[in-house]
């Protein structure tokens, strides 16, 4: 069994998985699409739908749940927030008018925002009593 001290050393590894996990995520969901929807009076909306935002979200409860549980969660706010932010930004950056990097931000803010609450809870809520 680790002890907490050995646990330390596997901190940037768990911070570059849940990373890794968060970009796979976000290829698996919504890197795929990238038409939008024209409706007939001419205005546009998406790519995204909202069952692809869901499934993104749900998917990465699973392994942040783990981390926050399994006391890396530093990991499992940082993680993702990284891993979210990149994809975003590579998936974006083809906009001509610079504001993909607004959305990019947002998508940095609403991740660790929602991370760094919901892991300490997971944390708490999933603490063994010695």
């Amino acid at each position: 069994m680790p002890t907490e001290s050995s646990k330390h050393l596997h901190r940037p590894q768990a911070i570059l998985a849940l990373a890794a996990i968060a970009v796979a995520a976000w290829a698996a969901w919504l890197g795929w699409d990238q038409i939008r929807d024209t409706h007939p009076d001419g205005s546009t909306t998406g790519p995204y739908q909202p069952w692809q935002v869901i499934g993104l979200v749900l998917t990465l409860l699973v392994p942040v749940s783990w981390a926050a549980s399994h006391k890396y969660g530093a990991a499992a706010i940082i993680g993702p927030t990284v891993g979210l932010t990149v994809a975003a930004a590579y998936d974006w950056s083809d906009d001509a008018s610079g504001l993909f990097v607004i959305g990019v931000f947002m998508v940095m803010i609403g991740t660790l925002a929602v991370t760094g609450l919901l892991s300490p809870l997971i944390a708490f809520l999933t603490r063994t009593r010695d």
